[in-house]
């Protein structure tokens, strides 16, 4: 199976027909897609005009989309490799014990939905890129209150059956918040909010 280096090739081939090069920038996300893969490519469709279901969009949309897609990754990579390090140096000190951010950073091996939407229609506006320093800056600081990617303080606990995970969603820009990133009281204000809701609908 080819790497996204390769695929990111032919996006930029002129010699392969559109069709061929949007097959191969949809390829990319299956090897990082930051909100999931559908709300991505969603973003990315949105990002440079290109309609979602457009089975011969214009080669230099693709192109700019696959820009995008690639900053964003080196950003990414870029924080990875400081992760390893960190854990790394922490090992070395005899801190064995994965902390939640360690959880939290296992889960996204790859880069694949590490600021994956609730709804993949519904996504931050900015460009990946600028979302990802966002989230590193606060994976780096102390825990907040509010959304590390738009600031919104409107934190909801989503859940359920029809979901394949619970966990903090920012009702501003639609991504499932890193537990990490959120203080306890902000944890736990989303929680309480969500068992009312229940309450209520019950």
């Amino acid at each position: 199976m080819a790497g996204f280096r390769s695929l990111a090739e032919q996006v930029r081939d002129p010699r392969l027909a559109p069709e061929q090069r949007r097959t191969a920038l949809r390829k990319c996300l299956e090897k990082f897609a930051p909100y999931g893969h559908r709300a991505t490519w969603h973003h990315l469709c949105d990002r440079v005009g290109i309609g979602t279901e457009d089975r011969r969009p214009a080669p230099e949309r693709l192109t700019a989309a696959l820009a995008e897609l690639e900053e964003a990754r080196r950003v990414w990579l870029a924080y990875d490799v400081e992760f390893a390090a960190r854990r790394k140096r922490e090992k070395h000190l005899g801190i064995r014990q994965p902390s939640a951010l360690d959880d939290w950073h296992r889960c996204t091996w790859g880069g694949c939905g590490v600021v994956r939407c609730d709804d993949p229609l519904v996504h931050p506006a900015a460009p990946l890129a600028d979302v990802l320093r966002r989230l590193i800056a606060a994976l780096e600081s102390a825990p907040g209150t509010a959304c590390p990617v738009c600031a919104c303080d409107r934190i909801a606990w989503r859940g359920g059956p029809d979901r394949p995970a619970s966990g903090p969603v920012c009702t501003g820009c639609g991504i499932a918040v890193p537990e990490p990133v959120l203080t306890e009281q902000a944890l736990l204000g989303a929680r309480r909010a969500r068992r009312a809701a229940l309450a209520q609908a019950s």
